[in-house]
Formats: C-alpha cells, structure tokens, sequence
C-alpha cells in the first residue's frame, strides 16, 4: 500500500512587523500634506510634494539628514508622482516605510509606479464626483430652507473639511501601518460602494432642493406654491435616486433649467 499524500495547506500570508514613528513625525508629515500640491508642476506631478512630506520621516534614516541614504531617498521621492492629492497619503505612508526598512530602490520604483492609478481612481470616485457634489447640495438646501449666507458657507466648509481631514489621517495611517502591501486596504467595501452610497444621497438631496430653490429665488409670487414644491420635492428626489448613475447629469439638468426660465417669464 502506498502512503497517503499529505493535504496542502493553504498558504499562510506572512505577518508584518510592527512599525512605529514618534508621534510629532507623523504629526509633520500630516501637517505637510494640506501642502502636498504647493510644488505641483508639469514635469513631476505630485513628485516634489511626496518628498516634502515623507522628508520628517526620511531625517531617521542612517546618516540623519545630508547623509547618503537620505539624498538618495529624497531624489528618489521627488520624481514624477501623480495621484489624487488626498489620496497620495497612502503613498507618502508606505513609501516612507519602505525607505527606513530599507527595501530595494528597484522595487519601491515599481510600487511607486503601480500605486499612482489606484489611489487616482479612488479619490476621483469618493472625492471629486461623491463627496464634494454631497457637501454642495446640503448647503443649498440649507440656504432652500432659510439658512443665511454665513451659515451655508460655514456648513459646507465644516462638511467638507471634516472628510478630507478623516480621509487624509486614514490615508497616512494606512499606509505607514501596511507599507507597500496597501492593496487590501484600498479594496475595503467603504471605498468600493462609498461613491455609490454618496451619491444615491446626493440624488436625494438634489431632488429635495432643487424644487425648494425654486420657491426661494422667485420669492413671495409663489409662496402659496410652497405645498406642491415640497411635493415636488419628495418625488424628484425618489426619481433622481432612482436613476443616478443611468442618466448623465446635464440630462437631468436641463429640463429644471428650462422651467426655472418659463416660471421666471410667466411669473
């Protein structure tokens, strides 16, 4: 009889060692990406910006700051690097661990080259086309519902800054804690279905406010109309969830801008 064949086992992804920087270095690095776009050019992109805010984290490496690993980091960091600004955290987290692990020049290259497309795909979605439209709408409705101007404006900017604050201090934890194995991380269900739960709340608010700023910018001729626009209101919002996604938006757009100028020559 022969023996039975051991079972493979699956494999075991190995654990990743534990890496630590002092809070105040992580506190610069965060402080220098609000700066991260204050060197964007033509040539490098986002390259100079990178180098900027890993160089608090580049000063540890052996020889301090002058020594050879640290010019050779920085020259390295400051080529082309193109990525959405909020986003390119990540970047700056796994890069700076990779240089103070030490990891071949050869390989962070080639994850500095693969990371661009990713983290500009995901900041692009959740970011520009989810999120900033979201913050926009809900302060419209606010200023539909009576709202003065400091109170919009303060709404909007205390929003927006909340998330991209959040999202940057995820972005660069994330990236120091995973360093160049950041994929799972940027596979998380919240990013995948964030910019869909986003926006189906961006069709709602949009479908709430756009009958409301009707009744707001015409003023008192149709304040016995306020009941039917807040109708209005209700349904366009079900209809825009409804078809966010499926319809492009100047579609949409155009029939309300088109009543707004028929109400606005009748009235």
């Amino acid at each position: 009889m022969t023996a039975p064949q051991p079972v493979p086992q699956p494999a075991v992804p190995p654990v990743q060692p534990a890496f630590s920087l002092p809070l105040a270095t992580r506190a610069d690095m965060f402080v220098r990406l609000l700066a991260v776009q204050g060197a964007w050019n033509y040539e490098t992109m986002l390259g100079n910006g990178i180098a900027f805010c890993m160089e608090p984290a580049l000063k540890r490496l052996p020889g301090g700051r002058g020594g050879p690993r640290y010019r050779e980091a920085m020259a390295r960091e400051s080529r082309y690097f193109n990525a959405h600004p909020y986003f390119a955290a990540v970047a700056v987290g796994a890069l700076a661990r990779a240089e103070l692990e030490g990891e071949p020049p050869t390989r962070i290259e080639r994850f500095r080259g693969a990371v661009c497309g990713p983290l500009g795909s995901c900041g692009d979605r959740l970011v520009w086309a989810a999120w900033l439209p979201l913050c926009s709408l809900v302060a419209l409705l606010t200023w539909t519902l009576g709202g003065g101007p400091l109170l919009v404006v303060g709404l909007f900017l205390g929003l927006y800054n909340i998330g991209h604050l959040a999202l940057r201090a995820w972005a660069l934890h994330v990236g120091l804690q995973r360093g160049m194995q950041v994929a799972g991380a940027l596979g998380a269900p919240w990013l995948r279905r964030g910019p869909e739960w986003l926006g189906q709340l961006g069709a709602a608010a949009a479908g709430l406010t756009l009958p409301l700023a009707f009744g707001r910018v015409l003023g008192s001729p149709v304040e016995p109309l306020l009941p039917l626009a807040a109708l209005g209101a209700a349904v366009s919002a079900l209809v825009l969830v409804r078809v966010q996604g499926r319809v492009e938006g100047w579609r949409i757009a155009l029939p309300f801008l088109v009543l707004l100028v028929l109400i606005s020559v009748i009235v």
